[in-house]
């Protein structure tokens, strides 16, 4: 949700006549920093002011120079920020991104800092200009806010409570998406699966998802992240009648334990989330379930913890997001008694993802000697060059790296490969491919990454000068999401 936030203020800095500063671009060169900023965990604060620390000595040897921070710690902090780093120029929050460029005018002209955080939400994202970093995948914001109050977590005080978009702006968004060659989307909320309690319609997101399947042209869905509280059987029953739904669900658990998961407040136990897990897969026996868990919440004992081991055998998931507790002022979690200590917390941790990587394994070894379609990704294959491989998903949302096709091959374009090992994390296809299907969604990828003397007239080269503010961009209409 925060990678799709920052594809909004991009697209709004292009709108006002700004362009993106060129790969290799040093700090000390851009007119304008933007950090789009979390709040989940603590390391993010410190991270933040670490940068900002870095850039004040940068900024005062350039004058003109603009910094702004957004995001969830800026909702959080507000005028902290500007306290503790003064040479910072904008602070706006999760509510009016919209107003970055307006802020940053503001704030060259009043020689001041502009600090800005609406309460409520002014604008949804998808309404917002954007710049995406994909020409074949794309983000779609379905609701913002959550409405649950789980203890551990700060996101409804700084995101606001749920609000959902209409099923019609929506599947407009979708459409025009297509039209411009996507051939991929994520549907995003906060709680995706509770979409419809805004709009008093409990099968809505349900029926979002059908919707999407009647969508010619778009090849894959995916949503995340749903709540085990709201995860409905008319939702099973739309993935696995709707044939562009793909076989991947991403399901946070947080704990298997039930005194921990009552603590949490999470509306759900072990019994109920197993339960789900069991009818996803007796109607999708393909489906690859990945989740988070949290390790050393407050109170949390060894037998606790053993629960949550127990869980992730039954559960047998594809992948685990792990993370050891972080106290979040502000929250009811940071206030409990039985706060438990580091290394505990560190040992029941490395337990925990030991056991995650063999299952891991397991799982992906299961897919040895399986033909799959693979979506070919730009940028997941860190080796690709040095081993002279493609990468890409599986529908599955499985990380597959394969033989570079004699063929030209785009990113966008779908490898049909046949896979012959299986690692922790990925899977490899070392045969020669099946088949290359090429689609409107790599002949999109090929126009956007044209040279640029082959590009349309009009394309803005170079930055703007410092002093000559750029043309303001008209008011926005409507903006949120999260980490």
């Amino acid at each position: 949700m925060n990678v799709h936030d920052s594809e909004r203020l991009s697209g709004l800095l292009e709108e006002a006549g700004y362009v993106r500063a060129p790969e290799g671009t040093g700090e000390g060169e851009a007119d304008i920093v933007v950090f789009n900023t979390c709040a989940v965990r603590e390391n993010a604060d410190n991270r933040l002011y670490g940068n900002l620390g870095r850039l004040a000595p940068i900024k005062a040897r350039r004058p003109g120079m603009q910094i702004a921070v957004g995001g969830c710690l800026a909702q959080k902090d507000r005028d902290t920020i500007v306290n503790k780093a003064p040479w910072v120029d904008v602070v706006f929050g999760t509510h009016n991104i919209g107003s970055l460029p307006v802020l940053l005018e503001r704030a060259r002209v009043q020689e001041e800092a502009q600090v800005e955080i609406a309460e409520s939400l002014e604008a949804f994202p998808s309404t917002l200009p954007t710049r995406r970093e994909s020409a074949y995948a794309a983000w779609v914001s379905i609701s913002v806010g959550c409405n649950n109050t789980c203890t551990f977590c700060i996101v409804p005080a700084l995101r606001g409570k749920e609000k959902d978009r209409r099923p019609g702006d929506i599947l407009a968004e979708v459409e025009t998406l297509v039209a411009e060659g996507v051939t991929e989307i994520t549907l995003l909320g906060q709680n995706v699966n509770a979409y419809g309690s805004d709009i008093g319609d409990r099968e809505a997101f349900s029926k979002l998802l059908r919707a999407c399947g009647k969508v010619e042209g778009l090849e894959r869905v995916r949503f995340t992240s749903p709540h085990p509280r709201d995860f409905t059987d008319d939702v099973i029953a739309a993935m696995a009648e709707t044939e562009n739904v793909m076989p991947q669900l991403h399901m946070p658990l947080q704990s298997g334990s039930d005194t921990v998961l009552k603590a949490m407040r999470r509306s759900y136990r072990q019994e109920r989330y197993l339960g789900i897990i069991e009818k996803v897969r007796a109607a999708m026996p393909d489906a690859a379930i990945s989740t988070d868990i949290i390790v050393g919440f407050p109170g949390e004992t060894e037998e606790d913890f053993e629960q949550t081991l127990h869980v992730v055998r039954e559960a047998r998931f594809a992948q685990a997001f792990t993370f050891q507790y972080s106290k979040r002022p502000g929250t009811p979690a940071a206030e409990m008694d039985g706060q438990v200590p580091k290394a505990v917390v560190q040992e029941r941790y490395e337990r925990l993802v030991a056991l995650q990587e063999e299952i891991s394994w397991e799982e992906n070894k299961k897919q040895v000697g399986r033909t799959l379609e693979v979506l070919v990704a730009e940028g997941e294959g860190r080796k690709d060059d040095a081993t002279r491989r493609l990468s890409g998903r599986a529908p599955d949302n499985r990380l597959v790296h394969f033989a570079r096709p004699e063929e030209p091959v785009r990113p966008g374009d779908v490898v049909t490969v046949d896979i012959t090992y299986a690692a922790p994390h990925h899977l490899l296809a070392e045969g020669p491919a099946r088949g290359v299907r090429r689609t409107r969604a790599g002949d999109a990828w090929e126009r956007r990454n044209a040279p640029e003397e082959k590009k349309p007239a009009g394309v803005m080269l170079g930055l703007p000068t410092v002093g000559a503010p750029p043309p303001l961009p008209a008011a926005p209409t409507a903006g949120c999401g999260c980490d």
